[in-house]
Formats: structure tokens, C-alpha cells, sequence
């Protein structure tokens, strides 16, 4: 089965269009190293890594997008790597079950209104956060205390729900045209209360950074290449066999550089609207096989979309990234992912394979 690896050989087949756009998007490289194993380590070796010789002589690829510059240092070794500190006798079920009787329990009672009331969706309520970060800042509380207790359908409902919240900000303070939405599940992913909830956020001036960024490079690259960012990004995906195609236009990616593990993409066409059946559905297909194919407990998710009320610069794009074992010790973030390249275990290709969607 083909594996990130063999990623160098897939794009030096490419031809034509499929292997220009691969040039202005992607540099490949893969990184060899040999290190030497002292006899005495070579029990522990073969037991922890399953092999001396893999672990003697080791590859990473390192994949950098060109137009974005999001990069990720692939090392699939890591993924087998052992984590310091004693295992953590705790069971995800029980755990959530015992924080059930929080605020987001009572959102009516539990949380702030915005000033112009509650949105009110089929199993979501929005309340204002009571630590704001912008101008306006919402929760979306589900009607779920469980935060993994959803089906595919939940998604509209909270695209929905988040949208309605926006634009109703957006009717007291017309300025504030810039919308965010973000579901961190768990602690793991920042999560500070257990029960099921998304955020919404909705402010002036530039875009939330990070997309501000992209809409900035997809700008840039229109006008060194001619061709859309976006389009050009779900084309190579599909071309190197890292896409999933389903209704409507809309495409599935597992991520040639992801942020961390296991980042997938959900990506709409032009001028969609992340509240259409085709985009929910999707996300929803996804989201669903992220948590029963894939085993994914603690995760961050993000709406990515144009400015509310002015030109679709780009097509909606949701991401979603693993945050790894919720009772894990150690942190999956360091160093290298806040100022260098993420360095990242899991393998775009088993990615996709796992996902069994579509």
C-alpha cells in the first residue's frame, strides 16, 4: 500500500497540469539518517519499534506548501514512540459522566445572553461567552452532555446554529463582518468544560490571523499562477490519491501537510455556503469516521469562510485536527510546532484509507 514515503515517486509521475501544479505547490524532500544502537538498547528497540533496521536507519519526509508555507515534518517511527510517565487508570465514559450537572447543563441558567437573545437550534443553544476574546463571542451548549454523543446530522445543526448566531451579532454591529467557528473537544484540545459545546466568534478589521494569512496567500498565488489556491489544493490532493470526492463538488483531504495528527480538510466548492446539505453532510460523514474509524477522542475543528456580507474569496473549508489520547501525560504540542514545523507520526495515505467515507 502506498505511504507517505513513496509520496517523491507519486509526484515524479505526475504529467501535464496535474505535475506543474505539484511544482508550484509542493517541496519534497526526504530526510535519511543512520544512528548507531548500543547492544544493551537493542531488546528495548525491538520490543518498543518492532524492528532494529528501521530504527537504525530512518526517513522523514519533509513536505512544505509553497503558496502557504504550512509544512510538517512526516516521521511515521513517532507514532511508535514511547511516552514517559505511568498510564492513566481512567475511563473516558466515566470521566465525562462525572462533570454532568455543569453550567452548560442549565445554558439558560449557565450562561450570559447576548444582548439580543439566544439562538435557539435543534439540540444547541447559543450563550455569550463570559470571558470574552472579541467583540462578540459565543458558546453553542449542546443539548448533549456527552461531547462525542453526536451523529452526522449534528453538524448542520451547528453550522447552522453558529451562522445564525453570526449574523444576528452582525445586525447589532454591522462593522464586525469577520466570523469564526471552532469546536475544541475535550481538554486535550483546550477544551475547559467537558460538556459538548462549540464557539463562535465574530469580530472587525483583518480575519482571525491564521485565515487572514491564507486569504492573503490565496491572493498571491492568483495572481503569480493564475488558478485558485483552493481549487489547485483539492486538485493535487486528488491527484497524489489524498482525496475523497462526495456530492456536490465537495471533497474530503487528509492533509499533505498537516498542522498535527491526522488533519482532514472538508472543502465546499465556490460561492457554497457552509450551511448547504452537501457541505453539512460531508462534515458530518467525516466527523463521524474520525471518532469510530480513526479512534479520535479529543480534537479541534475550525470554519474557515469569507467575511460575512462581502465577496466568497474562497470556498467554506472546515479542518480538523487529532489532539491524541485525552489521559496522555505529555503535551502534543512543543517547541517545533509553535515556532518551528510541526512534526507529525500519522501517515496522510493511512489516513485516507481509514476514513472509509464516501
Amino acid at each position: 500500500m502506498r505511504g507517505i514515503l513513496d509520496l517523491p515517486d507519486v509526484l515524479a509521475d505526475l504529467r501535464g497540469q496535474a505535475r506543474a501544479r505539484a511544482d508550484r505547490l509542493l517541496d519534497v524532500r526526504v530526510a535519511r539518517a543512520t544512528i548507531e544502537l548500543p547492544t544493551e538498547m537493542e531488546p528495548w528497540v525491538q520490543r518498543t519499534f518492532g524492528s532494529l533496521d528501521e530504527v537504525r536507519t530512518q526517513q522523514v519526509v519533509k513536505v512544505t506548501n509553497r503558496a502557504t508555507l504550512e509544512a510538517a515534518l512526516i516521521a511515521p517511527l513517532r507514532a511508535r514512540r514511547p511516552i514517559d510517565g505511568p498510564a492513566v487508570a481512567s475511563h473516558l465514559a466515566d470521566e465525562i459522566a462525572s462533570t454532568h450537572d455543569d453550567p452548560f447543563c442549565h445554558p439558560l441558567a449557565g450562561t450570559p445572553a447576548d444582548t439580543f437573545g439566544r439562538v435557539h437550534g435543534r439540540g444547541v443553544t447559543s450563550g455569550a461567552n463570559v470571558a470574552l476574546a472579541d467583540a462578540h463571542h459565543a458558546v453553542l451548549v449542546f443539548a448533549e452532555h456527552d461531547p462525542l454523543a453526536f451523529d452526522a446530522a449534528f453538524a448542520a445543526e451547528v453550522l447552522a446554529s453558529g451562522r445564525a448566531w453570526a449574523d444576528r451579532s452582525r445586525a447589532t454591529d454591522p462593522e464586525s463582518c469577520n466570523y469564526l467557528l471552532v469546536w475544541n473537544c475535550l481538554w486535550r484540545a483546550g477544551g475547559s468544560i467537558v460538556h459538548g459545546h462549540a464557539q463562535a466568534f465574530l469580530g472587525a478589521g483583518p480575519h482571525y490571523a491564521r485565515l487572514e494569512r491564507f486569504r492573503r496567500d490565496a491572493t498571491a498565488y492568483a495572481a503569480t499562477s493564475g488558478s485558485g489556491l483552493v481549487e489547485d489544493l483539492v486538485a493535487l490532493h486528488r491527484d497524489v490519491g489524498l482525496a475523497i470526492d462526495g456530492a456536490d463538488g465537495v471533497t474530503v483531504l487528509a492533509h499533505v501537510t498537516p498542522a498535527k495528527e491526522r488533519e482532514v480538510l472538508v472543502v465546499g466548492t465556490a460561492g457554497m455556503d457552509e450551511r448547504e446539505p452537501a457541505f453539512a453532510a460531508a462534515l458530518g460523514d467525516t466527523l463521524v469516521a474520525y471518532r469510530d474509524h480513526l479512534g479520535v477522542r479529543a480534537f479541534n475543528l475550525a470554519l474557515w469562510r469569507s467575511p460575512l456580507g462581502g465577496p466568497d474569496d474562497h470556498p467554506p473549508i472546515v479542518r480538523i485536527v487529532d489532539r491524541g489520547d485525552p489521559f496522555q501525560r505529555a503535551s502534543d504540542i512543543g517547541a517545533m510546532e509553535l515556532y518551528g514545523t510541526p512534526i507529525v507520526g500519522s501517515d496522510p495515505y493511512t489516513v485516507v484509507r481509514d476514513l472509509s467515507i464516501g
